[in-house]
């Protein structure tokens, strides 16, 4: 699955001064995590050590970097074809938005679920 937070897209946003409209739909994202726009960064490399829970009993694991592709760039809806979500992606991130990851407990998520960065891996 892949995971997108809002910070990450406000912080692409502000690197091509609001030129581009970073909306989550070009990523195509399974979930998006709602983390304001003051993020800063990439906020997901600050993810991949760790599991995010969501809701109740949904736990996400296995978090890597997701590489994005010329998809991100194609016209869609009212979005048109901007050449430069993938290129500014490149530029300071070497073209990684988001994460990918695996299901390692199910659960039902709703819109307005908590979701909680948990750094214990249990590695000793």
């Amino acid at each position: 699955m892949s995971l997108i937070a809002t910070g990450t897209l406000a912080h692409l946003r502000s690197l091509t001064d609001g030129a581009s409209d970073f909306d989550p739909r070009r990523f195509r994202a399974n979930i998006i995590i709602d983390t304001g726009t003051n993020v800063g960064g990439f906020l997901e490399d600050r993810w991949l050590d760790g599991f995010l829970e969501i809701g109740p009993t949904a736990r996400i694991a296995g978090m890597r970097p997701a590489l994005r592709c010329a998809i991100t760039t194609h016209s869609q809806d009212e979005l048109p074809h901007d050449p430069a979500i993938l290129r500014t992606a490149w530029q300071f991130h070497q073209a990684y938005a988001g994460i990918f990851a695996a299901v390692e407990a199910e659960g039902t998520i709703r819109v307005g679920d908590r979701v909680f960065l948990n750094e214990d891996t249990g590695a000793e």
